[in-house]
């Protein structure tokens, strides 16, 4: 039997907040936001359920110190990793409690969405523990690692480089690699386009090989997601990037939602300009090579990117709309079908009153609530 402490309840040995009269409960379970002195939500709730449920698979607090100070800096800083902690228990259980401790309220499920993931995950508590390269962690690395094979085999093949066929050598390795590991593959992927860039202008390559370094130290602890940003260059030909934030919501934390969403459309035109096709939303001519042929100048590359961008407003105005939804799109998913709909429509409004270029209102409207859709398939889940 498992004894539950649900914050109120008075411990012998257990500092509490109760007697300030602020925020009542003892504080080893109050969720962060409430110590720093934020009006209770249904996410406080999420999280201390989550304590309760940390507390007993795994045997002990996860953030329990003598001290106060102590306790409340563990309380910041996140519990540590059920998955790493009880890797014999069925992933998506641990998961889930780890998902409800996240230390930023916005990240953890909705209150049904947890309770739908523990129900469904209890039963498979009779799982064997997964091997190290089993058939379903294969199947999990399986997306990330084609999307590795697809950015270093379409560089190999834009970028005039590499000998014929090592395209498709370069995409089997980038694959075999994300599948050992997604980090891996993000990193070998990344690299990939640094030596073709610089048989066209030294200082694209170094201003290439920078972005790849800070994208892969942000993405590192987030592999898997690192190259959704290629949604870009398959949405763009059909104005459907609108539905790319309900897609990116699997990467973990706003700034990295919104680092795939800004990305994605200079993707979009990178690819444009090298298959020379109209620019995204535009009826443009693709940049070319920007005059930078032979620079070795980092500067003059990013004077000439910069340049582009300035001349094609629509580019970054797009951005900016599409940054704006894929925030907002977590926020709209935990609030059911409501949300989903406001969401589309808050979207919708934004799109038609930015200027973005030749898109025309049909198709804009249709991908827009088809990513309010998608954000509603979680709400529409039939439960168990």
């Amino acid at each position: 039997m498992r004894v539950l402490d649900f914050g109120l309840a008075q411990l012998e040995e257990a500092d509490t907040l109760t007697a300030a009269g602020d925020v009542p409960g003892t504080l080893a379970y109050i969720a962060p936001e409430r110590l720093d002195g934020h009006d209770a939500t249904g996410a406080a709730d999420v999280w201390s359920v989550g304590v309760f449920l940390w507390e007993a698979l795994a045997g002990r607090h996860p953030f329990w110190a003598i001290s106060p100070l102590e306790t409340a800096r563990r309380v910041a800083e996140g519990a540590p990793s059920l998955v790493a902690l009880r890797p014999d228990l069925p992933r998506r259980l641990t998961t889930t409690v780890d998902a409800m401790l996240s230390p930023a309220p916005g990240r953890r499920p909705a209150a049904k969405e947890a309770a739908t993931d523990l129900r469904t995950s209890w039963s498979a508590r009779n799982e064997r523990p997964r091997a190290a390269m089993s058939r379903t962690r294969l199947a999990e690395r399986a997306g990330p690692a084609a999307l590795a094979a697809v950015y270093s085999g379409s560089a190999a093949w834009l970028l005039p480089f590499f000998p014929s066929g090592w395209p498709f050598v370069v995409a089997a390795l980038a694959a075999l690699a994300g599948l050992a590991s997604p980090a891996a593959g993000l990193g070998f992927a990344l690299a990939i386009p640094i030596l073709p860039l610089g048989n066209v202008s030294l200082g694209l390559a170094l201003v290439y090989a920078a972005f790849a370094l800070v994208w892969f130290a942000l993405f590192a602890g987030d592999a898997r997601t690192g190259f959704l940003f290629l949604l870009g260059p398959v949405l763009a030909p059909a104005q459907a990037l609108m539905v790319l934030p309900a897609l990116v919501l699997s990467a973990r934390g706003a700034w990295r939602r919104a680092l795939l969403a800004v990305a994605a459309v200079p993707a979009a035109t990178a690819v444009a300009a090298l298959t020379e096709t109209p620019l995204p939303f535009t009826e443009g001519d693709p940049p070319g090579t920007l005059g930078l042929a032979g620079s070795p100048h980092p500067g003059r590359a990013v004077d000439a990117l910069t340049a582009f961008f300035s001349a094609h407003p629509v580019l970054w105005i797009e951005s900016a709309v599409l940054v704006a939804a894929t925030v907002a799109a977590p926020y709209a998913r935990a609030r059911g079908l409501w949300g989903a709909a406001v969401w589309g429509a808050a979207v919708l409004g934004a799109a038609l009153l930015a200027p973005l270029g030749s898109v025309s209102a049909f198709p804009l409207a249709l991908w827009v609530w088809a990513g309010a859709a998608v954000l509603a398939v979680p709400v529409l889940r039939p439960r168990r």
